[in-house]
């Protein structure tokens, strides 16, 4: 199981934990400080991170050339009117705009598999999930 901790630091600047690793996160100087990503900028880059390591690791396990992997992710969110191959027909849908760029000696039956493992790494497969949350708040003794 992930955890992170979390703590406001000064305005909206937060600390985020993860075990060995710490950083700030923030929001741009247009209502934070613009001293860290923001939090859709974690969730892009946790995202590619995924998908990458993901390739990596299986091109690995292939024994096949894939040198480096580049992911440039956009998000974004539509209404579900105009998203197409969506369930729900109204209301916003998020929208994510990945594009991979593959550097390697690779066939095209390797690239399309590649395609294909890309959309299985956990944290893809999170979002596009169902979502279960139990919340819990109370004040600080």
């Amino acid at each position: 199981m992930a955890r992170v901790s979390v703590e406001s630091v000064q305005n909206l600047q937060v600390r985020v934990e993860a075990g060995d690793h710490s950083w700030i996160a923030d929001e741009p100087p247009e209502a934070g400080d613009g001293s860290g990503p923001g939090p859709y900028d974690l969730l892009l880059g946790a995202l590619g991170s995924c998908m990458t390591m993901t390739l990596l690791l299986y091109a690995k396990r292939k024994d096949w050339r894939l040198d480096r992997v580049e992911v440039d992710i956009q998000h974004d969110r539509i209404h579900a009117e105009d998203a197409a191959n969506v369930e729900q027909k109204s209301g916003l849908v998020e929208h994510f705009m990945i594009e991979l760029v593959l550097h390697g000696d690779l066939d095209e039956g390797q690239i399309k598999r590649l395609s294909d493992i890309s959309t299985r790494c956990p944290v893809r497969k999170t979002l596009a999930g169902t979502h279960k949350f139990d919340e819990t708040v109370r004040l600080a003794s």
